[in-house]
């Protein structure tokens, strides 16, 4: 099945332009999105992912209608080539079908590799200098004013640690980390 996935940021922008482009490909079924491209957390992304079937085809009118991030992008084609389906992008000539697009998306994915790992080093780098010129202290860990009030709550089961975490914004760990050291200093005080 031929499947055009076509996406604009806003309500009020057209998707003509993009079906048109894709008209020529015989589209059997199309997914319009009209939401941003930020990230993959996008309903009708994943409908349509959740809708294609091995041999089918996605098509897309250019790569920043599918996604805005390199990293992003190459995890969709990813997941697509396991679920043995095709991608074609009209505007860059990408064509998974062929072994010149599948060779163009591996050079893409060894350049982000490329970029990542040369962006930890420089960040290890900076912050071996910044440690050596006492600059350099790390994230301040995150603490509560009401540990302890939330620690009762979550003893007799009024929230969960999600619902807490959820709360006020942070990660569960985070909160775990509370609750053992809150824990710890009343074993101490009780000695």
């Amino acid at each position: 099945m031929r499947i055009g996935y076509v996406r604009v940021s806003t309500e009020e922008q057209n998707e003509a332009r993009q079906v048109e482009a894709l008209d020529r490909w015989g589209i059997d079924k199309f997914f319009i999105e009209k939401r941003s491209g930020k990230n993959l957390d996008r309903p009708v992304l994943q409908e349509m992912l959740d809708f294609i079937r091995e041999g089918d085809t996605v098509y897309v009118h250019d790569l920043s209608r599918i996604s805005r991030s390199l990293t992003d992008l190459l995890n969709l084609v990813e997941l697509l080539q396991k679920k043995k389906v095709h991608f074609v992008s009209n505007k860059e000539s990408v064509d998974t079908t062929s072994a010149n697009g599948r060779l163009f998306l591996t050079i893409i994915g060894a350049i982000n590799e490329f970029e990542r790992a040369n962006l930890l080093e420089r960040q290890r780098e900076g912050i071996a200098i910044a440690k050596r010129e006492g600059k350099f202290k790390g994230r301040k860990a995150r603490t509560l004013d009401n540990v302890a009030e939330l620690y009762d709550m979550w003893i007799r089961r009024e929230k969960s640690k999600a619902e807490i975490a959820r709360d006020y914004q942070i990660s569960r760990p985070t909160l775990d980390r509370l609750f053992k050291e809150y824990e710890k200093a009343g074993a101490l005080g009780r000695d």
